[in-house]
């Protein structure tokens, strides 16, 4: 590599990097070879984005047809047969009553999209005021200043706080004295939910708060696995106090639970789902939204002729996008990939906690 401080890279110590650069030249399957001919596992699924393997033929088959074919469409008022397609078929597989799909780019983009929905829904309905977001401790929603403000990253956060939008947070539910080393759901810990009615709804009043955004799991802290009944009584404390519910599933999404969406795995189904990552199997930048038609449907007002939501993205929908992410859905379901999940995660599990003796 002749020169390398052009590229200024992301969440990356550049200067350190720079001094011996980790370079990658190629991948197949699990497996990328590096640009000196070495051979490493892939074993973080590129950026949690790769889950049928490097390189899936039935992906790159796709995705050549379709430049072939149709390069590029925008999606301002005009539109390319992929998008439909896959809008349709994300909705088929999403959890009941959620089947409005709106495309964007990545999880950040996701967040900060559904964000705004929320705070146009409660305009529409009435109920401007409702400008306040709660997220948890150690949440990761993207990068966005939407998804920083409901976050619990606090080195995403510091630098940039004069701009972040109204939020509070939940605590976190790890607790390391009660779940150190519990496999699957931790008995222990569910009530942590109560603290959204007891504290935070005591202290805002719910008929200023826009939305609920947590992860099913919390990933990029250490996949913290919640406690058993906790996203349920969540759900419950948000259908009391008429408040919008939004799961982030850009990890969780697309099979990684052993479902289509955490939000089957663990049986809640919230108002809207962010995903991204894996729907292309990394293949090409996709991101989106899925939307209950209530809030949908509420948004559809004004004349006809004009658009009802604001917002969208050059890239929403990309033709390129939508062929990698319909071809990774047959993927799935076709080479049975949400079994192959199901079959391997206990050994996974017991391979994990064989190291709990380990400093």
């Amino acid at each position: 590599m002749s020169n390398s401080d052009a590229f200024w890279m992301p969440f990356t110590p550049n200067r350190d990097f720079k001094l011996s650069p980790r370079l990658l030249a190629s991948a197949s399957g699990v497996t990328y070879q590096t640009a000196d001919g070495g051979a490493v596992l892939d074993g973080i699924s590129g950026l949690w984005c790769v889950g049928a393997g490097h390189k899936h033929p039935k992906i790159a088959e796709s995705m050549k047809t379709q430049i072939d074919t149709l390069d590029f469409a925008s999606s301002f008022q005009v539109g390319h047969l992929g998008a439909f397609k896959l809008a349709e078929r994300i909705a088929s597989i999403a959890p009941k009553n959620l089947d409005r799909i709106f495309f964007v780019n990545s999880g950040s983009e996701a967040c900060d999209t559904a964000m705004k929905m929320a705070l146009a829904y409660w305009r529409v309905r009435g109920q401007g005021h409702r400008n306040l977001f709660i997220g948890r401790e150690r949440g990761f929603h993207g990068v966005g200043f939407g998804g920083i403000s409901v976050g619990g990253m606090i080195n995403n956060r510091k630098v940039f706080g004069a701009s972040l939008l109204r939020s509070d947070h939940l605590r976190s539910t790890w607790d390391p004295a009660n779940q150190a080393f519990v496999k699957g759901e931790p008995e222990h810990g569910y009530e942590m939910a109560d603290e959204l009615e007891s504290r935070i709804i005591a202290l805002h009043g719910a008929d200023n708060i826009a939305a609920v955004v947590i992860e099913p799991i919390a990933c990029s802290t250490g996949v913290l696995v919640p406690p058993k009944g906790y996203l349920k009584r969540i759900r419950e404390i948000c259908d009391r106090h008429e408040l919008l519910l939004i799961f982030d599933e850009v990890i969780t999404g697309f099979g990684r639970t052993g479902n289509m969406f955490a939000s089957t795995t663990f049986d809640v189904v919230p108002d809207m789902i962010l995903f991204a990552k894996t729907v292309t199997n990394g293949a090409a930048p996709l991101g989106g939204v899925i939307v209950s038609r209530l809030i949908h449907d509420t948004l559809m007002h004004g004349p006809r002729h004009m658009a009802e939501l604001m917002h969208g993205y050059t890239y929403s929908g990309h033709p390129l996008s939508c062929a990698a992410a319909l071809a990774m859905i047959d993927v799935i379901e076709q080479e049975g990939l949400l079994e192959q999940v199901n079959a391997l995660s206990p050994y996974f599990e017991e391979a994990v906690h064989s190291l709990a003796d380990l400093d």
